[in-house]
């Protein structure tokens, strides 16, 4: 079942207070949807672990050793064949596996097995207020027990790094501290020396004129002024995204047939392209293939939209196709480089530490809207709580998800029903089998949204 795991990405983030040191109990556990019942630990210790030992898991990891200590815990101890959990049970806590091994069932078809021993086992199995799958013993097995609080708190670290606009020293990891070119980007970075490209007047103008609330006819008059658009404009309004039978020939009744801030979602997108652009061939080649793989996240967050939220789809299209946005700066320094710079291998494994902060500041630059501005933030912070609610981030989050399924990075990353947005779609979708049927069902509108922004 490895099609639904997916990499969860270290971040380093400041002290928060936590709350009073008292761990959580039998009564404050939620209760299961249906009539099952749940397994009652043979064993329970409070503040057991020590801080070493919680630093294990993420993303107790992060934490320093003040808010370690002050973390409120339980170990707790079931036997074989006992039921921990259940599949849609609402939940107080998040649930770690420090000993034994655990069937995990999402679904009355599917099932996976978590080792202690695996990486998996440094992950939540549960992470947000429903649990995503039933969990069984296969051993003798030891649990550890956090209040869900952690999610607010790791939130409310994420968001503060998030919306922190000042230019900082970027935090190198160990792996590039060393390297002097990516010293000398975050120095650039903390100069704002950074090449930052600007996105093509007609996509600027048109943003700026929204903001007056014109009409069709003014946004046609301004679309128009840039022909290439105006043709992939009048391509979306007759393709099987929206087309309604009747063919549209110009730019005035495309802009009127798609909507007013559908229209400009999509004059951003398409000019996103030119930005995905340099003259050195090899780092050509490697920002085709970013512009690709942002087209692929850009289009499944059409689809997550469309299928299973309120969410605007053409929304989440322009959210999952800046998701990577912070790698456009890195590549540009890296053909300015007088020596060369690092291989795109080498740029492309620095982009985790990179694109959150870089993609801020270039959004930041471009005027793109406040509510996108922590997508390169959040785009791959798996066990991001954005509230009760699913936002666009989680809909950007589930399809970065859904983009790793099938490929070789897939193999040590968190099972995605154990993440916090998938654990808030509604309608009988907590399964991984929704994942299935939005790939086959939706796949000739994943095709269709890339083809319109190729």
């Amino acid at each position: 079942m490895n099609w639904f795991t997916n990499l969860f990405e270290k971040k380093v983030i400041p002290h928060h207070t936590l709350p009073s040191a008292t761990s959580p109990t039998p009564n404050d556990r939620a209760k299961p949807p249906l009539d099952i019942e749940l397994s009652r630990p043979i064993t329970e210790h409070r503040q057991s672990l020590t801080t070493a030992q919680l630093k294990q898991f993420a993303p107790l990891r992060d934490l320093d050793d003040a808010t370690l200590t002050a973390l409120p815990q339980a170990t707790l101890g079931y036997r074989k064949r006992d039921i921990l959990f259940v599949h849609g049970q609402l939940t107080h806590s998040v649930f770690y596996l420090l000993s034994g091994q655990l069937s995990m069932q999402p679904n009355s078809e599917s099932s996976y097995q978590i080792d202690a021993n695996s990486t998996l086992a440094h992950l939540p199995l549960n992470s947000g207020s429903r649990c995503g799958a039933t969990a069984t013993a296969l051993t003798n097995v030891s649990i550890l027990e956090i209040p869900i609080e952690l999610n607010r708190l790791w939130t409310e670290k994420s968001q503060a790094a998030a919306s922190c606009l000042e230019l900082v020293d970027i935090q190198l990891p160990a792996p590039i501290n060393g390297s002097s070119f990516f010293n000398n980007f975050a120095q650039a970075y903390r100069e704002n020396k950074l090449r930052l490209p600007s996105l093509p007047d007609v996509a600027l103008k048109l943003k700026e004129a929204m903001k007056k609330d014109i009409g069709i006819h003014d946004a046609a008059e301004i679309i128009q002024l840039d022909p290439p658009i105006v043709a992939k404009l009048i391509q979306v309004a007759n393709s099987a995204l929206y087309s309604t039978g009747a063919s549209i020939g110009n730019c005035h009744d495309a802009v009127a047939h798609i909507g007013l801030n559908a229209t400009r979602n999509l004059v951003m997108g398409i000019s996103m392209k030119q930005l995905f652009s340099c003259t050195d061939p090899e780092l050509m080649k490697g920002m085709q293939a970013l512009w690709k793989n942002s087209l692929y996240v850009s289009s499944l967050s059409f689809v997550l939209a469309q299928e299973c939220s309120n969410i605007n789809p053409e929304d989440a299209l322009l959210g999952g196709l800046i998701a990577d946005i912070g790698a456009i700066p890195l590549l540009h320094f890296a053909e300015q480089s007088p020596d060369g710079g690092p291989s795109f291998l080498e740029l492309q494994a620095a982009l985790p530490y990179l694109r959150g902060p870089v993609g801020m500041l270039m959004l930041h630059t471009l005027g793109f809207p406040e509510q996108l501005g922590n997508i390169p933030h959040q785009a791959e912070n798996w066990l991001y709580d954005s509230g009760p609610e699913l936002t666009m981030t989680d809909i950007v989050i589930l399809a970065k998800l859904h983009s790793y399924f099938g490929s070789g990075n897939a193999r040590d990353l968190p099972y995605i029903n154990s993440i916090p947005a998938y654990s808030k779609l509604s309608n009988g979708k907590l399964n991984p089998d929704f994942s299935l049927m939005v790939l086959q069902k939706a796949q000739a509108r994943v095709n269709a949204a890339m083809h319109l922004l190729s």
